[in-house]
Protein backbone atom coordinates (compact mmCIF):
# COMPACT_ATOMS: atom_id res chain seq x y z
CA UNK A 1 0.00 0.00 0.00
CA UNK A 2 1.40 3.65 -0.96
CA UNK A 3 1.95 5.96 1.76
CA UNK A 4 -0.32 8.94 2.55
CA UNK A 5 2.24 11.23 1.12
CA UNK A 6 2.93 8.95 -2.26
CA UNK A 7 1.28 11.00 -4.47
CA UNK A 8 4.05 13.59 -4.16
CA UNK A 9 6.65 14.40 -6.57
CA UNK A 10 9.01 11.59 -5.94
CA UNK A 11 12.62 12.77 -5.85
CA UNK A 12 12.34 12.04 -3.49
CA UNK A 13 14.60 11.92 -0.85
CA UNK A 14 13.85 12.69 2.42
CA UNK A 15 16.24 14.15 5.09
CA UNK A 16 19.29 12.56 5.46
CA UNK A 17 19.90 10.75 1.80
CA UNK A 18 17.51 7.77 2.95
CA UNK A 19 15.12 7.52 -0.45
CA UNK A 20 11.20 8.08 0.60
CA UNK A 21 8.83 5.62 0.24
CA UNK A 22 7.54 6.94 -3.19
CA UNK A 23 10.66 6.54 -4.47
CA UNK A 24 11.29 3.38 -3.28
CA UNK A 25 7.95 2.24 -4.96
CA UNK A 26 8.85 3.67 -8.21
CA UNK A 27 11.74 1.81 -8.08
CA UNK A 28 9.94 -1.44 -7.12
CA UNK A 29 7.60 -0.74 -10.08
CA UNK A 30 10.25 -0.23 -12.13
CA UNK A 31 11.89 -3.58 -11.82
CA UNK A 32 7.78 -4.93 -12.16
CA UNK A 33 7.11 -3.65 -15.15
CA UNK A 34 10.41 -5.20 -16.48
CA UNK A 35 9.38 -8.72 -15.42
CA UNK A 36 5.65 -8.35 -16.51
CA UNK A 37 6.58 -7.04 -20.15
CA UNK A 38 9.23 -10.04 -20.80
CA UNK A 39 7.18 -12.32 -19.49
CA UNK A 40 4.33 -11.43 -21.87
CA UNK A 41 6.49 -11.40 -25.10
CA UNK A 42 8.07 -14.34 -24.31
CA UNK A 43 4.12 -16.68 -24.28
CA UNK A 44 3.14 -14.38 -27.13
CA UNK A 45 6.57 -15.43 -29.27
CA UNK A 46 5.68 -19.16 -28.23
CA UNK A 47 2.20 -19.44 -28.40
CA UNK A 48 0.81 -16.40 -30.62
CA UNK A 49 3.82 -15.67 -33.16
CA UNK A 50 5.23 -19.04 -34.14
CA UNK A 51 2.18 -19.86 -35.33
CA UNK A 52 2.62 -23.90 -34.37
CA UNK A 53 -1.03 -25.77 -34.36
CA UNK A 54 -0.37 -27.23 -31.12
CA UNK A 55 -2.82 -27.70 -27.77
CA UNK A 56 -1.58 -25.80 -25.04
CA UNK A 57 -1.41 -27.87 -22.13
CA UNK A 58 -1.37 -26.70 -18.56
CA UNK A 59 -2.77 -27.35 -15.79
CA UNK A 60 -5.66 -24.49 -16.17
CA UNK A 61 -6.50 -25.23 -19.04
CA UNK A 62 -7.21 -29.61 -18.35
CA UNK A 63 -10.84 -28.44 -17.73
CA UNK A 64 -11.99 -27.48 -21.09
CA UNK A 65 -11.11 -30.83 -22.66
CA UNK A 66 -11.95 -30.38 -26.17
CA UNK A 67 -14.24 -28.01 -25.91
CA UNK A 68 -13.61 -25.08 -27.64
CA UNK A 69 -17.01 -23.24 -26.29
CA UNK A 70 -15.92 -23.64 -23.20
CA UNK A 71 -12.59 -22.05 -23.20
CA UNK A 72 -13.97 -19.26 -25.67
CA UNK A 73 -16.44 -18.37 -23.08
CA UNK A 74 -13.62 -18.36 -20.09
CA UNK A 75 -11.11 -15.90 -22.59
CA UNK A 76 -14.33 -13.50 -23.00
CA UNK A 77 -15.06 -13.20 -19.23
CA UNK A 78 -11.02 -12.68 -18.46
CA UNK A 79 -10.82 -10.23 -21.51
CA UNK A 80 -13.65 -8.18 -19.00
CA UNK A 81 -11.51 -8.84 -15.82
CA UNK A 82 -8.74 -7.36 -18.14
CA UNK A 83 -10.44 -4.12 -18.62
CA UNK A 84 -11.53 -3.95 -15.09
CA UNK A 85 -7.42 -3.98 -14.00
CA UNK A 86 -6.43 -1.71 -16.75
CA UNK A 87 -9.19 1.50 -14.97
CA UNK A 88 -7.76 0.52 -11.69
CA UNK A 89 -4.34 0.63 -13.02
CA UNK A 90 -4.71 3.90 -14.06
CA UNK A 91 -6.47 5.26 -10.94
CA UNK A 92 -4.10 4.02 -8.44
CA UNK A 93 -1.67 5.80 -10.58
CA UNK A 94 -3.51 9.23 -10.56
CA UNK A 95 -3.45 8.69 -6.79
CA UNK A 96 0.26 8.25 -6.77
CA UNK A 97 -0.38 4.77 -5.19
CA UNK A 98 2.78 3.21 -7.27
CA UNK A 99 2.74 -0.11 -4.60
CA UNK A 100 -1.04 -0.56 -5.48
CA UNK A 101 -0.09 -0.16 -9.13
CA UNK A 102 2.47 -2.42 -8.76
CA UNK A 103 0.32 -5.35 -7.66
CA UNK A 104 -2.52 -4.61 -10.01
CA UNK A 105 -0.08 -4.68 -12.92
CA UNK A 106 1.07 -8.24 -11.74
CA UNK A 107 -1.79 -10.01 -11.46
CA UNK A 108 -2.71 -8.14 -15.25
CA UNK A 109 0.14 -9.87 -16.18
CA UNK A 110 -0.72 -12.89 -15.08
CA UNK A 111 -3.84 -12.87 -16.70
CA UNK A 112 -2.51 -11.54 -19.99
CA UNK A 113 -0.48 -14.80 -19.48
CA UNK A 114 -3.33 -16.74 -18.96
CA UNK A 115 -5.57 -15.41 -21.61
CA UNK A 116 -2.94 -15.56 -24.28
CA UNK A 117 -3.20 -19.93 -22.99
CA UNK A 118 -6.31 -20.10 -23.26
CA UNK A 119 -6.44 -18.11 -26.80
CA UNK A 120 -3.98 -19.97 -28.34
CA UNK A 121 -5.66 -23.58 -27.13
CA UNK A 122 -8.76 -21.86 -28.33
CA UNK A 123 -6.88 -21.15 -32.02
CA UNK A 124 -6.01 -25.08 -32.14
CA UNK A 125 -9.22 -26.39 -31.17
CA UNK A 126 -10.99 -24.51 -33.55
CA UNK A 127 -8.56 -24.84 -36.17
CA UNK A 128 -8.66 -29.04 -35.76
CA UNK A 129 -12.56 -28.84 -35.91
CA UNK A 130 -12.36 -27.46 -39.81
CA UNK A 131 -12.56 -30.77 -42.40
CA UNK A 132 -9.64 -32.48 -42.30
CA UNK A 133 -7.75 -32.17 -39.94
CA UNK A 134 -5.30 -34.22 -38.42
CA UNK A 135 -4.58 -33.49 -34.37
CA UNK A 136 -1.17 -32.47 -33.15
CA UNK A 137 0.47 -35.55 -31.75
CA UNK A 138 2.40 -35.10 -28.18
CA UNK A 139 6.14 -35.51 -27.93
CA UNK A 140 8.47 -36.40 -25.22
CA UNK A 141 9.10 -32.90 -24.02
CA UNK A 142 6.21 -29.63 -23.73
CA UNK A 143 8.45 -26.89 -25.50
CA UNK A 144 5.82 -24.08 -23.63
CA UNK A 145 6.38 -25.44 -20.69
CA UNK A 146 10.15 -26.50 -20.30
CA UNK A 147 11.02 -22.74 -22.12
CA UNK A 148 8.69 -20.97 -19.44
CA UNK A 149 10.57 -22.71 -16.70
CA UNK A 150 14.02 -21.32 -18.28
CA UNK A 151 12.38 -18.00 -17.92
CA UNK A 152 11.56 -18.22 -14.78
CA UNK A 153 14.94 -19.76 -13.87
CA UNK A 154 17.04 -16.84 -15.74
CA UNK A 155 14.70 -14.08 -13.70
CA UNK A 156 15.66 -15.38 -10.60
CA UNK A 157 19.45 -15.18 -10.96
CA UNK A 158 18.80 -11.72 -12.91
CA UNK A 159 17.18 -10.23 -9.40
CA UNK A 160 19.88 -12.53 -7.66
CA UNK A 161 22.55 -10.51 -9.74
CA UNK A 162 21.07 -7.40 -9.33
CA UNK A 163 19.22 -6.66 -6.24
CA UNK A 164 21.89 -4.09 -4.21
CA UNK A 165 22.73 -5.97 -0.60
CA UNK A 166 20.65 -3.95 1.10
CA UNK A 167 17.34 -5.06 -0.33
CA UNK A 168 18.30 -8.33 -0.17
CA UNK A 169 15.37 -8.68 2.28
CA UNK A 170 14.36 -12.53 3.56
CA UNK A 171 11.62 -12.62 2.13
CA UNK A 172 13.15 -11.93 -1.38
CA UNK A 173 15.21 -14.15 -1.20
CA UNK A 174 12.56 -16.71 -0.08
CA UNK A 175 10.25 -16.08 -2.78
CA UNK A 176 13.61 -16.25 -5.19
CA UNK A 177 14.67 -19.45 -3.94
CA UNK A 178 10.98 -21.37 -3.45
CA UNK A 179 10.38 -20.23 -7.63
CA UNK A 180 13.95 -21.47 -8.52
CA UNK A 181 13.30 -25.02 -6.95
CA UNK A 182 9.72 -25.18 -8.33
CA UNK A 183 10.54 -24.49 -11.85
CA UNK A 184 13.89 -26.75 -11.90
CA UNK A 185 11.79 -29.58 -10.23
CA UNK A 186 9.34 -29.63 -13.43
CA UNK A 187 12.44 -29.33 -15.57
CA UNK A 188 14.31 -31.91 -14.08
CA UNK A 189 10.60 -34.56 -13.96
CA UNK A 190 10.11 -33.81 -17.65
CA UNK A 191 13.46 -34.48 -18.32
CA UNK A 192 13.34 -37.86 -16.57
CA UNK A 193 10.14 -39.03 -17.56
CA UNK A 194 11.95 -37.78 -21.33
CA UNK A 195 14.88 -40.17 -20.66
CA UNK A 196 12.47 -42.94 -19.72
CA UNK A 197 10.56 -42.71 -23.35
CA UNK A 198 13.54 -42.40 -25.41
CA UNK A 199 14.26 -45.27 -27.63
CA UNK A 200 17.34 -42.93 -28.44
CA UNK A 201 20.48 -44.84 -26.32
CA UNK A 202 22.39 -40.89 -26.55
CA UNK A 203 18.99 -39.26 -25.77
CA UNK A 204 18.62 -41.19 -22.76
CA UNK A 205 21.83 -40.77 -20.97
CA UNK A 206 21.78 -37.03 -21.90
CA UNK A 207 18.45 -36.65 -20.75
CA UNK A 208 20.15 -37.92 -17.28
CA UNK A 209 23.93 -36.02 -17.81
CA UNK A 210 21.66 -32.48 -18.00
CA UNK A 211 19.56 -33.11 -15.33
CA UNK A 212 22.69 -34.08 -13.10
CA UNK A 213 24.87 -30.51 -14.45
CA UNK A 214 22.03 -28.34 -13.81
CA UNK A 215 21.07 -29.81 -10.15
CA UNK A 216 24.64 -29.44 -8.98
CA UNK A 217 24.66 -25.89 -10.40
CA UNK A 218 21.65 -25.48 -8.73
CA UNK A 219 22.82 -26.77 -5.04
CA UNK A 220 25.80 -24.55 -5.43
CA UNK A 221 23.33 -20.97 -6.00
CA UNK A 222 20.79 -22.13 -3.44
CA UNK A 223 23.70 -22.67 -1.02
CA UNK A 224 24.95 -19.01 -1.77
CA UNK A 225 21.58 -17.94 -1.01
CA UNK A 226 20.90 -19.50 2.21
CA UNK A 227 24.14 -17.99 3.01
CA UNK A 228 23.27 -14.28 2.50
CA UNK A 229 20.27 -14.36 4.26
CA UNK A 230 21.96 -15.93 7.36
CA UNK A 231 24.86 -13.67 6.69
CA UNK A 232 24.52 -10.43 4.69
CA UNK A 233 27.53 -9.31 3.09
CA UNK A 234 28.57 -7.82 -0.44
CA UNK A 235 31.05 -11.22 -0.04
CA UNK A 236 28.23 -13.84 0.50
CA UNK A 237 26.02 -11.54 -2.11
CA UNK A 238 29.10 -12.27 -5.01
CA UNK A 239 28.82 -15.88 -4.47
CA UNK A 240 25.41 -15.58 -5.56
CA UNK A 241 25.88 -13.43 -8.79
CA UNK A 242 29.00 -15.72 -9.67
CA UNK A 243 26.74 -19.07 -9.08
CA UNK A 244 24.39 -17.84 -10.92
CA UNK A 245 25.76 -18.08 -14.47
CA UNK A 246 26.80 -21.45 -14.70
CA UNK A 247 22.86 -22.63 -13.80
CA UNK A 248 21.92 -20.19 -15.90
CA UNK A 249 23.92 -22.15 -18.94
CA UNK A 250 23.22 -25.47 -17.22
CA UNK A 251 19.42 -24.48 -17.94
CA UNK A 252 19.63 -23.08 -21.06
CA UNK A 253 22.02 -26.06 -22.86
CA UNK A 254 19.19 -28.82 -20.80
CA UNK A 255 16.25 -26.77 -22.49
CA UNK A 256 17.75 -26.18 -25.67
CA UNK A 257 18.71 -29.73 -25.79
CA UNK A 258 14.76 -30.89 -24.90
CA UNK A 259 13.77 -28.42 -27.35
CA UNK A 260 15.41 -30.23 -30.03
CA UNK A 261 12.41 -30.87 -32.85
CA UNK A 262 12.65 -34.66 -32.41
CA UNK A 263 11.43 -34.67 -29.08
CA UNK A 264 8.30 -32.50 -29.88
CA UNK A 265 5.95 -34.54 -31.58
CA UNK A 266 3.75 -33.31 -34.52
CA UNK A 267 2.36 -30.14 -35.29
CA UNK A 268 -1.29 -30.73 -36.14
CA UNK A 269 -2.01 -30.94 -40.12
CA UNK A 270 -4.77 -28.09 -40.91
CA UNK A 271 -6.30 -27.02 -44.20
CA UNK A 272 -6.14 -23.30 -45.61
CA UNK A 273 -9.96 -23.00 -43.41
CA UNK A 274 -8.04 -24.19 -40.20
CA UNK A 275 -5.30 -21.61 -40.84
CA UNK A 276 -7.54 -19.05 -41.16
CA UNK A 277 -9.73 -19.49 -38.16
CA UNK A 278 -6.42 -20.34 -35.69
CA UNK A 279 -4.92 -16.81 -37.49
CA UNK A 280 -7.64 -14.48 -36.96
CA UNK A 281 -8.33 -15.78 -33.11
CA UNK A 282 -4.20 -15.71 -32.67
CA UNK A 283 -4.72 -11.98 -34.15
CA UNK A 284 -6.64 -10.76 -32.03
CA UNK A 285 -4.87 -12.37 -28.84
CA UNK A 286 -1.75 -9.99 -30.41
CA UNK A 287 -3.70 -7.42 -30.32
CA UNK A 288 -4.15 -7.58 -26.47
CA UNK A 289 -0.69 -8.44 -25.55
CA UNK A 290 0.18 -5.64 -27.67
CA UNK A 291 -1.27 -3.37 -26.06
CA UNK A 292 -0.53 -4.46 -22.56
CA UNK A 293 3.21 -4.49 -23.34
CA UNK A 294 2.78 -0.74 -24.34
CA UNK A 295 0.78 0.10 -21.19
CA UNK A 296 2.91 -1.57 -19.10
CA UNK A 297 6.28 0.52 -20.81
CA UNK A 298 4.04 3.41 -20.34
CA UNK A 299 3.78 3.23 -17.11
CA UNK A 300 7.88 2.49 -16.69
CA UNK A 301 8.60 5.39 -17.82
CA UNK A 302 6.37 7.56 -15.85
CA UNK A 303 7.34 5.67 -12.46
CA UNK A 304 11.25 6.29 -13.73
CA UNK A 305 10.44 10.27 -14.44
CA UNK A 306 9.67 12.56 -11.45
CA UNK A 307 6.13 14.54 -11.81
CA UNK A 308 7.58 17.69 -12.89
CA UNK A 309 9.44 16.23 -16.30
CA UNK A 310 8.33 17.94 -19.08
CA UNK A 311 7.84 14.69 -20.61
CA UNK A 312 5.22 13.42 -17.99
CA UNK A 313 1.94 14.67 -19.67
CA UNK A 314 2.86 12.72 -22.87
CA UNK A 315 3.32 9.68 -21.03
CA UNK A 316 0.48 9.92 -19.45
CA UNK A 317 -1.13 10.39 -22.37
CA UNK A 318 0.12 7.48 -24.07
CA UNK A 319 -0.98 5.48 -20.62
CA UNK A 320 -4.82 6.64 -21.74
CA UNK A 321 -4.11 5.36 -25.75
CA UNK A 322 -3.02 1.97 -24.59
CA UNK A 323 -5.45 1.43 -22.29
CA UNK A 324 -8.04 2.11 -24.93
CA UNK A 325 -6.38 -0.12 -27.09
CA UNK A 326 -6.49 -3.10 -24.68
CA UNK A 327 -10.11 -2.36 -24.18
CA UNK A 328 -10.09 -2.47 -28.40
CA UNK A 329 -8.01 -5.64 -28.24
CA UNK A 330 -9.84 -7.31 -25.86
CA UNK A 331 -13.09 -6.66 -28.46
CA UNK A 332 -11.39 -7.86 -31.04
CA UNK A 333 -10.53 -10.83 -29.62
CA UNK A 334 -13.79 -11.38 -28.58
CA UNK A 335 -15.28 -11.12 -32.56
CA UNK A 336 -12.72 -13.06 -33.49
CA UNK A 337 -13.67 -15.89 -30.98
CA UNK A 338 -17.59 -15.70 -31.57
CA UNK A 339 -16.72 -15.12 -35.48
CA UNK A 340 -14.07 -17.96 -35.86
CA UNK A 341 -12.55 -15.57 -38.61
CA UNK A 342 -10.90 -11.97 -38.46
CA UNK A 343 -12.90 -9.19 -36.98
CA UNK A 344 -10.67 -7.20 -39.90
CA UNK A 345 -12.00 -8.30 -42.61
CA UNK A 346 -15.54 -8.52 -40.92
CA UNK A 347 -18.41 -5.63 -41.83
CA UNK A 348 -18.98 -3.53 -39.43
CA UNK A 349 -21.16 -4.16 -36.64
CA UNK A 350 -22.11 -0.60 -36.45
CA UNK A 351 -21.74 2.84 -38.52
CA UNK A 352 -18.65 3.79 -35.87
CA UNK A 353 -16.65 0.78 -36.11
CA UNK A 354 -13.24 1.54 -37.30
CA UNK A 355 -11.83 -0.96 -40.03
Amino acid sequence: MASGGSGKSSSEVSGGGIPSSSSLQRKKLISICDHCKIKMQLVADLLLLSSETRPVNTESLSVFGESFEKCRDTIIARTKGLSILTHDVQSQLNMGRFGEVGESLMEMGELVVSLTECSAHAAYLAAVETPGAQPAMPGLVDRYKVTRCRHEVEHGCGVLKTTPLADMSPQLLLEVSQNMSKNLKFLTDACVLASEKSKDKFAKEQFKLSVKCMSTSASALLACVKEVKTSPSELTRNRCVLFSGPLVQSVCALVGFATEPQFLGKAATINPEGKAVQTAILGGAMSVVSACVLLTQCLRDIAQHPESSTKMSDYRERLRNSACAVSDGCNLLSQALRERSSPRTLPPVNSNSVN
